[in-house]
């Protein structure tokens, strides 16, 4: 596809100003199409497109917050495969049609590649350190004025053998050198690209440098699953997917969080924790409640957050989030480190941590349940059992209200005598009804315990912790299934839905216990085993 819109015979987009070249427009055109389209492109920056263009993270670091700093950040990263620039960002907001320049010739908002940081001697024994920059439009952007630029007099200032030393005769298109005072004067902000082994492999300018380590998570925020919010939601910010971080030993690292969302861009970040040795499962809620966090990335709407952070040796908990819960996007995580490290996902074993059935005591007491005992009588059948037809016109007369009722439905009913029905019959005896019962106000509790803002009502973020004080711990996969059948359009669940949840795992969890009598952990099934096992869950 080389087809490139116009408009009255010119290009409507990226064009060259001085050739009739057409790579940059169509280069544009394949981006565009890659994020859906020319205007997607508009809510993007330069550090999005050298991320795109390179497979790699970027990090944007202000040059004058700390010029110290910056000079030793500085000479590590040119050891490293990472791709540096340089540039003067402008306060001004508008975007003007001519490009601006300093006084000493600098192009406000380009990008200038940072090859090296040097020390020469003058003949006076005074050193400098020069820093040597390109301009990536070549002569065309104009060339640098200041201090030690081309045929400037400071060069002979410097013994022939320094200046052979640091090719100045020899210099490309747009190539320069300038001191660091006057760098960390004219520039404010250096941009960067970190680059691990295959994504620097096709930059010859990288061959020689150590290779940056790295690790990633591909994951999603899933609607009352796992987008729990920021920490400023305690209730569900647990659910967020929780990484483990291992470090061999104490090291500068860069975490960068990567959203999938381009039209309409979540406002992302993450948050770190010093992890307690011997954890294997995801992190409850109170753990966040007591414990203080390490590492806060700052939230943007930005594709890429990124954070630098200096951490010692041992296992942290890294939980990338969006900022309001409930918001769903796929990202990535990746981790940077110079030395070797860890990063997996720690999910929850799936295990029945006590039976959701309440069985019934031997003698249940109470006007309400005599009640109820006649009525089951009443529509039993002579071996004094009742089907799912029948058991719904006995919830429907015994459970005291609308918010209860909900379980009453047929879809319920059925799924109750197939938990509940022992024998295959279909049908429920008197002590299966009272068992029922039982449980019914034993989930109802456990209902009301996670529904603070509107009894009756259950938000989709709470239903893991919820089934977990019924007695079901469950993984991040089966929690999504879950989820996803049981969820409402407004993201909540009724109480009805609950308990058929609470009725499907208890058959899912009683058919492979019946068929792993010594808890291996896994089972064998034939096809019809099967097809019985999933149609009764």
């Amino acid at each position: 596809d080389d087809r490139l819109p116009t408009v009255a015979g010119k290009l409507a987009f990226l064009q060259s100003q001085h050739s009739d070249q057409f790579w940059p427009g169509l280069l544009e055109k394949a981006y565009a199409k890659l994020h859906g389209s020319y205007e997607a492109l508009k809510y993007g920056t330069l550090l999005d497109g050298l991320a795109d263009l390179t497979g790699g993270i970027t990090e944007s670091i202000s040059i004058r917050q700390d010029p110290t700093t910056c000079g030793r950040m500085l000479t590590k990263l040119l050891e490293m495969t990472s791709l540096i620039t340089c540039t003067v960002q402008s306060s001004l907001q508008q975007v003007r049609n001519q490009v601006e320049k300093l006084a000493n010739g600098i192009q406000i908002g380009t990008n200038y590649r940072l090859y090296a940081i040097e020390r020469v001697e003058t003949f006076n024994g005074e050193p400098v350190q020069v820093v040597r920059l390109r301009n990536p439009l070549g002569v065309v952007g104009g060339e640098y004025v200041g201090a030690w630029s081309r045929d400037s007099t400071e060069w002979d200032e410097i013994p022939p053998q320094e200046k052979e030393r640091l090719a100045v005769r020899h210099m490309a298109d747009g190539e320069f050198w300038i001191s660091y005072s006057d760098f960390v004067k004219t520039f404010t902000h250096l941009e960067a690209v970190h680059l691990d082994s295959d994504t620097s492999r096709d930059e010859p300018s990288l061959h020689n440098k150590q290779t940056w380590q790295m690790r990633l998570y591909q994951g999603a925020w899933q609607r009352g699953v796992s987008a729990g919010g920021c920490r400023n939601n305690p209730d569900t910010f647990h659910i967020n997917p929780q990484l483990h971080l291992i470090l061999s030993e104490m090291e500068e690292v860069i975490i960068s969080l990567n959203q999938h969302s381009i039209m309409e861009p979540k406002v992302i970040g993450f948050t770190g924790y010093s992890l307690p040795k011997n954890s294997l499962e995801s992190i409850g809620k109170a753990f966040f409640k007591k414990n203080k966090s390490l590492v806060n990335s700052q939230y943007t709407n930005s594709r890429q957050v990124s954070h630098r952070c200096q951490l010692e040796q041992g296992g942290y908990l890294v939980l990338p989030t969006t900022f309001e819960p409930g918001q769903e996007s796929s990202f990535t995580l990746r981790v940077y480190s110079s030395k070797p490290l860890k990063l997996k996902l720690m999910d929850t074993q799936p295990s029945l941590v006590k039976c959701a059935i309440i069985k019934a005591p031997a003698t249940l007491e109470g006007k309400s349940f005599t009640q109820y005992e006649a009525v089951f009588l009443q529509l039993a059948d002579e071996h004094r059992t009742v089907n799912a037809f029948e058991l719904q016109e006995l919830l429907d007369a015994c459970l005291p209200n609308d918010y209860i009722k909900s379980c009453a439905c047929m879809e319920v009913c059925r799924q109750v005598v197939l938990t509940l029905d022992n024998t295959g019959s279909g049908r429920l005896k008197l002590g299966d009804f009272k068992d029922l019962m039982c449980s019914l106000k034993y989930w109802q509790t456990a209902f009301k315990n996670h529904t603070k803002e509107k009894t009756g009502i259950l938000k989709a973020e709470r239903l893991k912790d919820a089934l977990l004080e019924v007695g079901f711990q469950l993984s991040t996969d089966v929690l999504s299934i879950l989820v996803l059948r049981y969820m409402r359009k407004d993201g909540t669940l009724r109480f009805g839905d609950f308990v058929s949840a609470i009725l499907h795992l208890s058959v899912a969890f009683n058919v492979f216990e019946s068929k792993d009598p010594l808890q291996n952990g896994n089972i064998k099934l034939t096809l019809a085993e099967w097809l019985k096992s999933t149609l009764m869950c």
